[in-house]
C-alpha cells in the first residue's frame, strides 16, 4: 500500500508540473520555437539538476507515463499512413525515402566507426559495443517528426509538390524506422552479448516480426470492435491509451515465455505493434475518422507529459562534458541527410532547387526519436544513458534549427499559401456597390471571416464615414469607364445594393466583359427577377426574404440557425476540388474532421445526388459545415498543389 501511495503521489505531483510546463512552453511559441522545445527545457528546469521538483527518486515511479506516451506516439504515426492519400504520390516519394534511409544510415554508421577513437565514451568500448552504438544511433538519426512537420505545414498553409513529398517521406520514414530499429536492436543485443552471427538469427528475427504483426492485427480487431460500440468518447480515449500501454507488459510476458519454453527469445517491438494497430484501423475499418479524431484530441496533453519527462531525465552533468560530441553527432546526421536528399532527388528527377534544399524538411526530430532513445537507455545500461543524453541534446539542436529551415524551404519553393492570399484567384475579395447601413454591417461580418472588403460609392467622400479595414472607392457613376477603372477582375464576389436599373447595368457589364463571377443582387421589383437570373446573378428579394427566413426557422430551426451563422464557432464553406490527389476519390474515403459534414456537391453548375461512393472530379464545389478550425483544415486540403508543377 505504501508503494502505491508513493506512486500516486509522484504521479499527481508530476501532472501539476506538466500544467506549469504547458504554460511556460507557450512563451517559446512567441519566439517562433516549437512547443516541444519548451516542454523539454521545462523538464530540464524542474529536473534533478535544477529545481528538483522531479527527483531521481520520482523518475522510476513515472515510467508508466513513458509507456503510455510511447504507445500514443506510435498510434499518431500510424494515423498519418492513410494509403488512399499516399498512393497518389507514392512514385514521387519512393526514391527520396530510399535516399534518406540508406544514405543517412550508411554515412552515420561509417562516420561514427571512423571517429570512435576520439569520442570519449566510445574509445573504451569493445569493437562489438561500438558497432552496436553506431547502428542504433544511425537508426535514430533516420527518424523525423511528423507532428512537427504537420504543425509547420498548417501554420504556413503549405501545399505543393515539395511539401507533399516532404510529409510523405517523413511519415513513411517514421514507420520504417520502427521496423529497422527492431532489426538493429536484435543485432545490437547479439553484438553486446558476444554471440556470433548465424543464419539462425535471421530466422529469429523473422519469427519476432511475425509475432509483432500477429499481435498488431489481433489488437486492431479488438480495438476496432470496441470503437464500433456506442461508448462515450472519454471511454474510447481510455481504451486507446489502455491498449497502447498493454502492448508493453504483453511483449515482456511473451519474451519471458519464450525464454522458458523456446530455444530462442522473442522480442516484440511494442511501438511497431501500435503503428500496425493504427494503420489497420485507419485503412481497413469504419472507425477511421473517430480514431483519428481521438488521436488528435489527446495529442497536446500526451506530448506535454512525455517531453517534460524526457527533459527531466536528461543527465545535464554528462551533457556539460559532452556538448562537443553532441555537436559532432548533429553534423554527422546532417551530412547523411544532405547526401540522401541529393541521391534521391537525382534518381527521382526532381528539380535542382528541390535537390539543393530537399534535406531541410527532415532536420527536426521529436517523438519517435526520443522514444527510441529511451528504449536504448533502458536496455543497455553500460553506455545507454550516455548515448541517450548526447542524442537528446542532438534532438534539441534539431528542434531549434529544423523548424526555421523547413519554413524557409517552403517559402523558397513558393508553397506558402499565406503569401498567395494577395493574388486575384481564390483570394476572398469582395466589392460592395453602395454605401448604407446594410453595406457597413455586411463589411464587418465579412472582415471577421477573413474577407478583403472594398466598397464603391457614388456619395462624396466628406459625407461618408470610413469603415475600418475596408478599401473605399469613390466613383462619380457606374458607367463602363468607371467599372473598367475599378478593375473588377481582381474581385471574386460583387454585392450590388443600388436600384434595379443600376444593378442590372453593373451585372450586364460583368457578364459581357469579365465572365463568371459571383454577383449578388438586392432586388427592388420582382418583375426584374428573370433578367438577373438570365445573367447568372444570385438574387435576394427583400419583400419575400424575411417570410422565407421565418418559415425556414419554423420548419428547421437548427439548420437555419447554422446557415445564418447564429451557432457559435460553426459556419459553412464552399470548397473547390483542385488537388489532383483528390480526383477520383470517393466521398467516404475523404479524411475530413469528425465535426465536418458535406451538405452538397455542385458539378458543372448542377447539384448532384451523392452517396459515400460518389467520386470527386476536378472543379466540383463542396458545401461543408463545421467548426471554424475544421473548415480551415478542409480549405487547405482541397486547394490546388500545382504551385511547383
Amino acid at each position: 500500500m505504501l508503494k502505491f501511495e508513493s506512486f500516486l503521489f509522484f504521479l499527481l505531483a508530476f501532472f501539476w508540473v506538466v500544467i506549469g510546463s504547458s504554460q511556460i512552453a507557450k512563451y517559446f511559441q512567441k519566439i517562433r520555437l516549437p512547443l516541444i522545445t519548451g516542454f523539454l527545457i521545462s523538464g530540464v528546469i524542474v529536473g534533478p539538476f535544477f529545481l528538483k521538483l522531479v527527483s531521481n527518486k520520482a523518475i522510476p515511479n513515472l515510467q508508466i507515463i513513458n509507456d503510455f506516451s510511447l504507445a500514443y506516439i506510435a498510434f499518431a504515426a500510424g494515423v498519418e499512413l492513410y494509403m488512399k492519400e499516399i498512393l497518389s504520390s507514392i512514385k514521387s516519394i519512393l526514391w527520396n525515402t530510399f535516399g534518406q534511409l540508406v544514405v543517412t544510415f550508411a554515412v552515420s554508421v561509417f562516420l561514427i566507426l571512423l571517429l570512435a577513437p576520439v569520442i570519449p565514451f566510445l574509445s573504451d568500448l569493445s569493437h562489438n559495443n561500438v558497432l552496436a552504438v553506431a547502428i542504433l544511433t544511425a537508426t535514430i538519426f533516420i527518424a523525423r517528426s511528423p507532428s512537427s512537420a504537420i504543425a509547420i505545414m498548417n501554420e504556413m498553409r503549405a501545399k505543393g509538390r515539395f511539401t507533399k513529398t516532404a510529409i510523405s517521406v517523413t511519415v513513411i520514414k517514421d514507420v520504417l524506422v520502427i521496423l529497422i530499429f527492431a532489426i538493429c536492436f536484435s543485432v545490437a543485443n547479439t553484438l553486446v552479448e558476444g554471440v556470433g552471427f548465424s543464419y539462425f538469427l535471421m530466422v529469429e528475427l523473422f519469427v519476432e516480426l511475425l509475432a509483432t504483426f500477429g499481435m498488431g492485427v489481433l489488437l486492431a480487431k479488438v480495438m476496432g470492435f470496441l470503437f464500433s460500440l456506442k461508448l462515450h468518447q472519454y471511454i474510447k480515449i481510455a481504451i486507446l491509451l489502455g491498449f497502447g500501454y498493454l502492448t508493453f507488459p504483453l511483449s515482456r510476458y511473451i519474451h519471458h515465455l519464450s525464454q522458458l519454453y523456446l530455444p530462442f527469445e522473442i522480442l516484440i517491438e511494442p511501438l511497431l505493434v501500435c503503428i500496425l494497430v493504427s494503420f489497420i484501423i485507419v485503412n481497413y475499418s469504419r472507425q477511421r475518422i473517430e480514431f483519428q479524431t481521438i488521436v488528435e484530441k489527446i495529442g497536446p496533453a500526451i506530448y506535454a507529459a512525455f517531453f517534460t519527462l524526457a527533459g527531466s531525465m536528461m543527465s545535464i552533468d554528462v551533457l556539460a562534458n559532452a556538448w562537443k560530441i553532441a555537436l559532432l553527432f548533429f553534423f554527422i546526421r546532417l551530412i547523411g541527410m544532405i547526401g540522401g536528399s541529393l541521391l534521391g532527388g537525382i534518381i527521382a528527377g526532381d528539380p535542382k532547387l528541390f535537390r539543393r534544399i530537399g534535406w531541410m524538411p527532415y532536420v527536426t526530430q521529436a517523438g519517435v526519436s526520443l522514444a527510441l532513445v529511451m528504449v536504448v537507455a533502458e536496455s543497455f545500461p553500460e553506455w545507454g544513458n550516455e548515448l541517450a543524453t548526447i542524442i537528446v541534446a542532438v534532438i534539441i539542436v534539431n528542434q531549434l534549427i529544423g523548424p526555421p529551415l523547413f519554413k524557409w524551404a517552403i517559402k523558397r519553393v513558393g508553397e506558402n499559401r499565406n503569401l498567395a492570399k494577395d493574388t486575384y484567384d481564390n483570394s476572398h475579395r469582395v466589392l460592395i456597390f453602395g454605401y448604407e447601413n446594410q453595406s457597413v454591417a455586411l463589411s464587418y461580418e465579412l472582415i471577421k471571416n477573413n474577407w478583403k472588403v472594398s466598397v464603391a460609392t457614388r456619395k462624396p467622400k466628406d459625407v461618408v464615414d470610413e469603415i475600418p479595414g475596408v478599401n473605399m472607392h469613390y466613383i462619380p457613376g457606374i458607367q463602363a469607364e468607371e467599372l473598367e477603372r475599378l478593375n473588377l477582375k481582381r474581385f471574386d464576389t460583387m454585392v450590388l445594393l443600388h436600384s434595379d436599373k443600376g444593378n442590372y447595368q453593373i451585372t450586364e457589364w460583368i457578364y459581357e466583359n469579365i465572365g463568371k463571377k459571383v454577383v449578388i443582387v438586392r432586388l427592388s421589383d420582382r418583375k426584374n427577377l428573370k433578367k438577373f437570373y438570365d445573367l447568372g446573378a444570385l438574387v435576394i428579394d427583400p419583400s419575400t426574404a424575411f417570410v422565407n427566413l421565418l418559415q425556414h426557422f419554423v420548419r428547421s430551426p437548427l439548420a437555419t440557425s447554422l446557415l445564418m451563422g447564429m451557432e457559435p464557432d460553426k459556419d459553412t464553406l464552399d470548397v473547390t476540388v483542385a488537388d489532383k490527389s483528390l480526383f477520383g476519390m470517393a466521398l467516404r474515403n475523404l479524411r475530413l474532421p469528425l465535426d465536418v459534414l458535406i451538405l452538397s456537391v455542385k458539378r458543372k453548375g448542377n447539384i448532384i445526388i451523392t452517396h459515400g461512393y460518389t467520386r470527386l472530379r476536378k472543379g466540383d464545389v463542396l458545401t461543408v459545415v463545421g467548426s471554424l478550425e475544421s473548415l480551415n483544415k478542409v480549405s487547405l486540403q482541397f486547394e490546388s498543389d500545382d504551385s511547383t508543377e
